[in-house]
């Protein structure tokens, strides 16, 4: 069979695909360590796909221990080119309602320390995000949202805390006089490797809840959050199955260029090991 040229990442309450075939399970190893669990690799709507469940089975890794790179690399091995995520948000916007969708385009950091780049260790890379999402992969994930009979906002900011306790009340309260749209506690790194790593990605951010600042929500609660996410997940499946069926083989987006012009290091002060493990990304411009 063909290798699976997209991605897809459950995020909490989406932890299978219902309308996968031919199913596959393919467990890796990397030089960053082990991905969150097997590659559940099948048939949806005609297009082999590759689907990981973030938080392993039985959601047993927190936010913090996730370990991104070992993740995307993953992907990246498979064959993939198009990661399409689906993540639990809390909204800081009245207009974005529990079982709402937001397809955000712009991401602010607030966690700590967290390893998000394949490179060091002898080789230097910058690339450019100031646009973090793939804006074709994101239209096509909004519009599918939309087909299935989702309420979608197109674009916002994604604001990824640590975690894994939720907001503080004056925390809730400074990202919305920032203008922040949704926040969450995972994509922000899986978006900045899957750039270096040249794939579009993309976020389907499933409303939960109001975080604390509503004053209908002043505690948020896991129970409150799971009450939407078994809703929240039946929506996403359909949404990635919509944009699965509608994504063709070519890309046209800088995504798959971005590694261009960003490597800075003269191939030759790049150890060799280094170039080694990073042949999946860097093979275009550097040879091991």
């Amino acid at each position: 069979m063909t290798n699976p040229t997209i991605g897809i990442i459950g995020g909490s309450g989406l932890y299978e695909m219902a309308e996968l075939s031919d199913r596959e399970e393919r467990t890796l190893s990397t030089p960053f360590g082990d991905p969150s669990g097997p590659y559940v690799i099948g048939t949806l709507r005609g297009t082999r796909v590759a689907f990981l469940a973030r938080h392993g089975a039985g959601h047993r890794i927190m936010p913090s221990e996730l370990n991104f790179r070992a993740n995307i690399y993953g992907f990246k091995v498979l064959g993939v080119e198009r990661i399409l995520s689906a993540s639990a948000v809390g909204s800081l916007k009245e207009e974005y309602r529990p079982l709402d969708i937001v397809v955000p385009d712009q991401f602010f950091d607030r966690t700590k320390g967290r390893i998000s780049t394949f490179f060091g260790r002898g080789i230097v890379a910058h690339i450019a995000f100031a646009h973090p999402v793939c804006a074709d992969l994101s239209k096509i994930a909004a519009d599918s949202a939309q087909a299935v009979g989702a309420t979608v906002h197109r674009g916002g900011t994604y604001v990824n805390m640590e975690g894994p306790q939720f907001s503080t009340l004056s925390e809730s309260r400074l990202y919305r006089s920032w203008g922040m749209d949704v926040i969450g506690m995972t994509n922000l790194q899986e978006a900045k490797l899957a750039r270096e790593a040249e794939l579009c990605y993309a976020t389907l951010a499933l409303v939960t809840d109001y975080d604390c600042w509503h004053p209908d929500h002043d505690s948020v609660t896991v129970d409150l959050i799971i009450a939407n996410l078994t809703q929240n997940a039946a929506t996403a499946q359909k949404s990635i199955a919509e944009a699965v069926s509608r994504l063709g083989q070519a890309r046209t987006c800088a995504c798959k260029d971005a590694l261009a012009t960003a490597i800075i290091t003269r191939p030759e002060q790049v150890p060799a090991s280094v170039k080694q493990e990073l042949a999946p990304i860097i093979g275009r411009y550097m040879k091991a």
